[in-house]
């Protein structure tokens, strides 16, 4: 007889089988998803901050193309102030001066993208990382630029001014470069659908928009007028919603207007951030679904921080997070410099494996066994393997004795080490595996029932 947990757990597995089946067969019938799965990629933040220039961008992308797209990181984002001449680090000029064109839509700062001069913006580079095979995405801060403001510049396609549909008391905490979008006025739709036009003539297929989440409900209206912008521009640009923390009861809402949104603010390689992220990912795995992702962030794996450090985590602890990222089946979009990037690293993101959890895992569920540990169990379809993860979040090495059946999974079979083909698994005796496991690591266990 299944206890209280077990219970909810078997119920929840079965719950969850059932919407990923119903939204399956709707996305079936729908026009083609722009994330059937879940997004790979590559963004700037972790590693460049606000300094990213045109030529590393291109030595960025080529070696993306050859190391990395391969094996499913197919998007190359540009994040924020590409349109700031004099940006220089991780903080922001608190008196930017943007590179804009006449109807306040922000441009390339030509100092820093030549190719971008002459109103060209990023059409040229664009262009070339297309030929790479990859998908070109930008950064984009909610909002007018302020400067567009300040100098009242005209509404592409109105007769209305920025300061018409500017809200002054809409600003960024953290950034000053825009005032929000008031959606009640007249012109205001007008402007976010000049803007996306304007990325739809550059070849842009990936939006990171930023500063949509936090108040979700205030910032609601620009994130549908994303969306109607994009739908109008006729071109299939993803959107992306940063920062977290996205409320969990506005879930049908958020994946109605986005493909991908943060669940948690900036995420950076320290044990205690790493740690919040199961609780939000348990939170977020019954909302996600083909389509629209849950996104914990990016993967700050490998050179960070303007080439300063590596990446603080352990090797333990780099392989909970792409295991925790892959069977939760968030976005994955490596964060470190690709200039440096060294062969464990590489091995750790393009492990084949984890990636095939990522793409094809199905019926993913957390449960909870005991203190300490954090177990998830999932089925590949195209195998017919069941996968459990276990995941050690205390100080110490230890052990788990996990009784199959508590978890949804039978209760014989054979085991297999997913990390290593090499390394012999543990066995199942009475249906029960003990599962020996690092501090802050996991083991990874791929199961055929008997």
């Amino acid at each position: 007889m299944l206890n209280r947990r077990q219970l909810i757990s078997a119920t929840t597995l079965a719950a969850a089988s059932t919407t990923a089946a119903v939204d399956a067969q709707a996305a079936s019938t729908a026009r083609p998803l722009l994330a059937p799965t879940p997004p790979m990629g590559w963004n700037s933040w972790n590693s460049f901050a606000t300094t990213l220039t045109e030529a590393q961008a291109r030595e960025t992308a080529a070696i993306q193309a050859a190391k990395l797209l391969p094996s499913g990181y197919d998007v190359f984002t540009i994040d924020i102030q590409w349109y700031e001449p004099e940006a220089k680090s991780y903080e922001y000029n608190r008196a930017p001066q943007p590179a804009m064109d006449g109807y306040g839509r922000l441009l390339p700062a030509p100092n820093r993208f030549p190719s971008s001069a002459n109103g060209v913006g990023f059409k040229a580079l664009a262009d070339d990382i297309h030929r790479l095979g990859l998908k070109f995405g930008v950064h984009l801060m909610r909002g007018i630029p302020r400067a567009a403001v300040e100098k009242n510049l005209p509404v592409l396609g109105t007769k209305l001014t920025a300061r018409d549909i500017a809200d002054t008391h809409s600003t960024c905490p953290w950034n000053p470069d825009m005032y929000g979008v008031d959606m009640r006025r007249p012109g205001a739709q007008a402007y976010y659908n000049s803007v996306f036009a304007l990325f739809a003539s550059w070849g842009v297929d990936f939006v990171k928009m930023d500063d949509m989440s936090r108040p979700y409900d205030a910032h609601a209206p620009e994130i549908e007028a994303a969306h109607r912008a994009i739908e109008a521009s006729k071109r299939p640009m993803l959107l992306s919603l940063s920062p977290g923390e996205t409320p969990v009861h506005r879930a049908e809402h958020v994946r109605r207007f986005a493909q991908m949104w943060r669940i948690s603010d900036d995420f950076w390689d320290e044990w205690p951030l790493l740690e919040s992220q199961f609780t939000r990912l348990e939170n977020w795995n019954p909302h996600r679904r083909p389509g629209a992702w849950p996104d914990a962030d990016m993967l700050p794996l490998g050179r960070l921080a303007l080439g300063e450090r590596d990446s603080r985590f352990t090797r333990d602890e780099q392989r909970t997070v792409m295991a925790l990222w892959c069977i939760a089946r968030s976005p994955l979009i490596m964060g470190g410099d690709l200039r440096h990037l060294d062969d464990w690293t590489l091995a750790l993101l393009t492990h084949k494996e984890l990636l095939a959890i990522h793409r094809h895992s199905e019926a993913n569920q957390p449960h909870f066994v005991a203190d300490n540990w954090r177990v998830w169990t999932a089925r590949n379809p195209k195998t017919r393997e069941y996968v459990l993860a276990v995941f050690n979040t205390g100080k110490q090495a230890d052990s788990l004795r996990l009784p199959l059946h508590s978890v949804g999974l039978p209760q014989q079979g054979k085991l297999r080490d997913l990390w290593d083909a090499n390394v012999a698994a543990p066995g199942i005796e009475a249906g029960v595996v003990s599962v020996a496991v690092p501090s802050h690591g996991v083991a990874m266990l791929g199961l055929r029932g008997g």
